[in-house]
């Protein structure tokens, strides 16, 4: 049976219609915060109460790069943008200076290369809406990402992606590994949001074994820049 959609993949601008994009963006986040709430280390009660500057100001963060997926009906119309969703997405986070990068030795990550010979980022907050899933639009909009960084500039020759899933989301393990990213360490809550720029979200009381244990699975892919 022929899709009803076609699907596009693109980052975002942040010079660009930045205001219709901020717009996209919250109804697509606050979406997948209100049915996924299991996915996101935020929710739907703190992010719906961000102002239309706040998105634009999280939109436009000089350290994320936003990657979209987006679905358009098909229609006899090619030349129509009636309809289009925005329905997945993933972040970049980066680039990231060694310091920054390392996790105590605890967690088992490989030593950083200089700041000269690797650049680093971190992957996060991959989700697509339920009702569009099983048609690999996930791998895809990490490959967009991926191609990105490839791209984007030529040097340093050599870039560290890494990215930290939740323990037992075999799905979500699997698609990174055909993507080629490897097991590479385990973290704990903690450094998992420290990681991926949510350290507003670390509880001033760190208790509970949820928050020591290592159950976050580190991944990382290392691609080289031609």
């Amino acid at each position: 049976m022929a899709s009803k959609y076609t699907y596009s993949f693109f980052r975002v601008s942040k010079t660009n219609e930045v205001e219709s994009s901020a717009q996209k963006y919250r109804d697509l986040r606050l979406k997948a915060l209100k049915t996924s709430p299991d996915s996101f280390s935020s929710t739907y009660e703190i992010e719906s109460a961000f102002t239309d500057a706040e998105w634009i100001d999280r939109l436009t963060l000089p350290d994320r790069e936003l990657f979209i997926c987006a679905a358009t009906p098909v229609t006899d119309d090619p030349s129509s943008t009636d309809g289009i969703e925005w329905i997945g997405q993933v972040t970049l986070r980066g680039p990231s200076s060694k310091a920054d990068f390392e996790l105590p030795v605890e967690a088992g990550q490989p030593p950083q290369r200089s700041d000269e010979e690797e650049e680093r980022w971190q992957m996060l907050s991959l989700f697509t809406l339920s009702e569009y899933r099983g048609h690999g639009l996930g791998s895809k909009l990490c490959q967009e990402a991926i191609n990105y960084l490839r791209s984007y500039q030529s040097v340093p020759r050599q870039v560290q992606v890494r990215l930290i899933v939740k323990a037992g989301n075999d799905v979500t393990v699997e698609l990174y590994r055909r993507l080629g990213f490897i097991h590479a360490g385990k973290s704990t809550l903690v450094e998992a949001l420290i990681a991926n720029g949510d350290e507003h979200l670390v509880p001033k009381d760190l208790t509970s074994t949820k928050y020591s244990d290592r159950k976050g699975l580190i991944m990382i892919s290392r691609i080289s820049r031609s």
